[in-house]
């Protein structure tokens, strides 16, 4: 579950075409997790007011300002607002923890004989996938300057993004990062956490 997120719309009277009728008349935000990119539903606590693009905690423990997490929600479930909102936030997200989605192109495997996970990434094809893998084998990518300057890859940050908005959107087969809410027909390979613990070991040394 998400420690943090990143608010993306704020209803302070509720969301009229909400498919749960309990969430139509009482104040409600729409969030996206900062660990994982769960689409959230959340109820703010008496009085309190929240802001688009704000960063609450939402974990175990004393809440200041979220009283409860009402469900997870598909990309379909969102605002017009939180849309709009949505790929910023996955952007500052990636930008921001650069040391932990470095590690997809060092950890990254093949799904099939023809397709290795990183062609799920945009733009990468067989001559970019083969320029990085055989960068990783002599030195791990450390950071995206690295991989723009020894994996030949153009802004890092913006493609990873991209991939992580199509998973969100729920009309991918493969899920490298996101794990999807409605599984049938579905494969999630489950590289996030995998990152982050690498990232975290790679800190500690």
């Amino acid at each position: 579950m998400e420690d943090y997120a990143y608010i993306l719309d704020y209803l302070p009277s509720g969301n009229p075409i909400d498919v749960h009728i309990e969430h139509r008349n009482k104040p409600i935000a729409q969030a996206v997790g900062e660990d994982y990119f769960m689409l959230l539903e959340l109820a703010p606590k008496r009085g309190v007011n929240l802001t688009p693009g704000e960063r609450v905690y939402i974990g175990r423990g004393f809440r200041d300002k979220i009283a409860f997490i009402y469900c997870r929600i598909d990309y379909n479930a969102l605002t017009s607002f939180a849309k709009d909102m949505l790929p910023q936030i996955v952007e500052k997200i990636v930008t921001e923890r650069e040391k932990v989605f470095v590690e997809i192109f060092n950890i990254a495997q093949p799904i099939t004989i023809k397709l290795h996970a990183l062609e799920l990434i945009p733009t990468i094809g067989k001559k970019h996938l083969r320029i990085i893998l055989e960068e990783r084998r002599k030195k791990p990518f450390e950071s995206y300057k690295d991989l723009v300057e020894r994996g030949k890859i153009s802004n890092p940050v913006k493609l990873l993004t991209e991939r992580i908005l199509k998973e969100l959107m729920g009309r991918e087969k493969y899920y490298l990062f996101v794990k999807p809410i409605y599984t049938s027909g579905t494969i999630y390979l489950g590289y996030l956490p995998r990152m982050y613990a690498i990232a975290s070991s790679r800190e500690t040394r």
